[in-house]
């Protein structure tokens, strides 16, 4: 039995779909292969990872799985890999039960990536917000920055200027999860975690939301893609 202090050491991440919004680019590369100011995205979600403890990784995977096991196969850093490859597309939730099949440790929580998103955030708080809250799962939460421009209008319809893409003062599941081993059994064999596994354990009070305090990028489109790569190196130091 893992002590509460115990850091979390596994972690699975998702990195199926064939990402249709994102071609050219998964033309010929899953999604988490692509590359945001010259490196693939799941490096990133690799080298955040290790830095926190994280010692052996899943990564479940399908569409071009080739591509994304030949890349790993040649990395010498981070995180011991494990790939698992769907015989046929289960949903984010039945690929996350999928991924946990490859876990050393049945019996210990679990950090779950998407594999489309960039964040940098101290994954050792996130664990102690969720030993704290008892919770069965948590998930990261980013909050909600519209790509609207928004009109400041008063009360008699006089214009008073324009905020382009502000935050909102709304809270997006930002695709970064504890799962204890217990939810894992909660996972549909296939479909999506967010509609099914989700809405369960909110209603039985055992999930909880941690509030992300530092950088969170989902990599959806093209436009991402490329805002992403400008923001990237900025962040970084040009470090990469």
């Amino acid at each position: 039995m893992n002590a509460p202090s115990a850091p979390i050491r596994e972690a699975a991440i998702l990195a199926g779909g064939q990402a249709t919004r994102l071609r050219p680019y998964t033309d010929t590369r899953p999604k988490a292969m692509v590359e945001v100011a010259d490196r693939p995205i799941i490096d990133y979600q690799l080298e955040w990872l290790a830095g926190h403890g994280v010692e052996h990784a899943v990564v479940s995977c399908g569409y071009k799985a080739d591509v994304l096991r030949e890349h790993l196969s040649a990395r010498t850093e981070g995180p011991e890999i494990t790939l698992l490859v769907e015989d046929e597309p289960l949903g984010r939730g039945g690929a996350l039960r999928f991924a946990a099949t490859g876990l050393r440790d049945s019996g210990a929580p679990y950090f779950a990536l998407n594999g489309d998103v960039l964040t940098w955030f101290p994954l050792d708080e996130f664990t102690r917000f969720h030993r704290d809250k008892g919770a069965a799962a948590s998930l990261a939460l980013a909050q909600y920055q519209t790509s609207w421009g928004i009109v400041d209008v008063d009360e008699d319809g006089t214009i008073e200027g324009f905020t382009q893409s502000p935050m909102l003062p709304f809270w997006i599941n930002a695709g970064v999860y504890i799962f204890e081993a217990a939810a894992t059994g909660l996972l549909p064999v296939k479909g999506d975690h967010e509609s099914t596994t989700f809405p369960r354990l909110a209603a039985d009070k055992r999930l909880a939301g941690y509030r992300i305090d530092g950088f969170w990028r989902g990599v959806d489109t093209v436009k991402d893609v490329k805002e992403a790569s400008e923001q990237i190196p900025e962040l970084l130091g040009h470090a990469g």
